[in-house]
């Protein structure tokens, strides 16, 4: 019988902000599958973990911002060659408070959502930043990723 991975579930936000969003630039941790790239804030569910506390305590840890407005937005399933499937959460957030930190993942810097395609993205990224700007339900999307962290196939519900 073929061993079962282990399925992650996580968040990911991306705060706005005078039609920016905050991106993490990956780049402090050593081993990190996300190396270079830029993402929003987020992280793993831990045991017993809401997605929605999840988002709450991860924005919190990285920026030092307390959400006090956001949604779900899309659930993200991502498949890959040499990673653990993961279920993603999606979250755009409006409201904030608090005062930035430096987080100890990578630099935090507000980037204008016309520039987002300029930057190291996920090519699955991409796709739902499109689907942010274009929905207001709630999507469902899956990713495929080879062994070589290219996108091999993409389908959106």
């Amino acid at each position: 019988m073929e061993e079962r991975k282990r399925f992650l579930n996580s968040t990911l936000c991306y705060i706005e902000r005078e039609d920016a969003y905050l991106m993490l630039h990956r780049v402090s941790k050593k081993n990190d599958v996300n190396k270079d790239k830029w993402i929003g804030v987020g992280g793993h569910l831990e045991r017993d973990e809401s997605p929605d506390e999840c988002l709450l305590r991860e924005v919190f840890e990285e920026t030092g911002y307390t959400l006090t407005s956001y949604r779900l937005r899309g659930i993200v399933t991502f498949v890959s060659g040499r990673a653990e499937q993961e279920m993603m959460f999606l979250y755009t957030a409006d409201g904030f408070s608090g005062t930035q930190k430096e987080c100890d993942e990578g630099i935090l810097e507000w980037i204008p959502k016309k520039r987002l395609n300029e930057l190291n993205l996920w090519e699955g990224d991409k796709i739902f930043f499109e689907l942010l700007d274009q929905r207001k339900d709630v999507f469902s999307l899956k990713l495929v990723y080879d062994e070589n962290d290219r996108l091999i196939k993409s389908v959106i519900i």
